[in-house]
């Protein structure tokens, strides 16, 4: 294969179809019409005498060559950039595109509200794409994959080198029952919430959380009625029976039942539930990706 006097353009365009799997959003990314994309296409798919990208139902998919290419390829574009001191502007307001975020299920009741209304006012003509996910795994597949511009989760054990984190906010966790349930007339103490059934909420479908964990190391165990998987359906159902669930605060005060629950300090000692903020590394310094990402995490400071 000749690379001499390759046009570097090219790169940029195969980096954006890498990250978006769509030509018109690799168009929009870095500011070309989708024919002049769908000729750099043509074009890379000459120079390296492979496919590169094939189409599937749910967008591009990237060949082996492609993948083999991706990551070299983007490196040696991040380092031309900060040789170069390549800066780029930009606009919010003049910002077009897609910026697509990846939520677990309280990440998008704690954030999207703030996150829509920052939009409206400083990038109205961006489309805002949320995706909400359940495992907490999940964030790094869809990162991964491209489909997320940022994700914001519970994370995972670890994260690889490929994706950056930044902490986004914290929960405590707290016992709820319904107004007016007897375990509501004084302090909880461990002999009573073992006494009561329980309600788990576990979005990876587990009938045994961390609850269960800490009272197994002092030999005991709770009395678990009912497992969901959505922790939002967990309040009106606390607010219509006698079960008892151990839910985050924030969860509570915004499901919109609050004034039908009673909250009681848990008796098993939890640490506060960690959310992150993260991203792959190919986004870290694209311009839009930097401001999207810190319009999220102005939402979790005016708290």
């Amino acid at each position: 294969m000749d690379l001499h006097g390759i046009d570097l353009n090219l790169l940029v365009a195969f980096d954006a179809l890498v990250a978006e799997r769509s030509v018109t959003k690799a168009a929009k990314r870095i500011g070309r019409t989708q024919p002049a994309m769908s000729a750099a296409l043509a074009r890379l798919r000459s120079l390296f005498d492979d496919q590169l990208f094939v189409r599937g139902h749910d967008g591009l998919h990237p060949t082996p060559r492609a993948v083999e290419l991706a990551q070299p390829l983007g490196a040696a574009l991040e380092e031309i950039s900060r040789t170069l001191g390549f800066s780029q502007q930009f606009n919010p307001k003049d910002h077009r595109g897609t910026l697509t975020v990846g939520l677990q299920e309280h990440a998008a009741f704690k954030t999207l509200p703030g996150l829509l209304a920052c939009l409206r006012q400083n990038a109205p003509e961006a489309h805002l794409d949320a995706r909400v996910f359940r495992a907490r795994g999940d964030a790094l597949s869809l990162l991964d994959a491209g489909e997320v511009d940022v994700a914001v989760s519970v994370p995972p054990q670890s994260a690889p080198g490929r994706i950056f984190v930044q902490p986004a906010f914290e929960e405590r966790f707290v016992c709820v029952v319904r107004t007016g349930h007897p375990a509501a007339e004084r302090p909880l103490n461990l002999e009573t919430f073992l006494e009561l059934q329980h309600l788990l909420v576990s979005p990876e479908g587990d009938r045994f959380g961390h609850v269960d964990t800490l009272l197994a190391e002092r030999g005991l165990k709770r009395k678990l009625m009912m497992t969901v998987t959505q922790m939002y359906a967990a309040p009106p159902l606390i607010a219509g029976s006698d079960l008892i669930a151990t839910l985050m605060l924030g969860v509570v005060e915004t499901s919109g039942w609050a004034d039908r629950l009673h909250v009681l300090e848990c008796p098993v000692p939890l640490a506060p539930c960690g959310y992150e903020m993260s991203w792959h590394r190919r986004n870290d310094t694209h311009p839009a990706q930097r401001w999207l990402r810190g319009c999220i995490a102005a939402q979790y400071k005016r708290r």
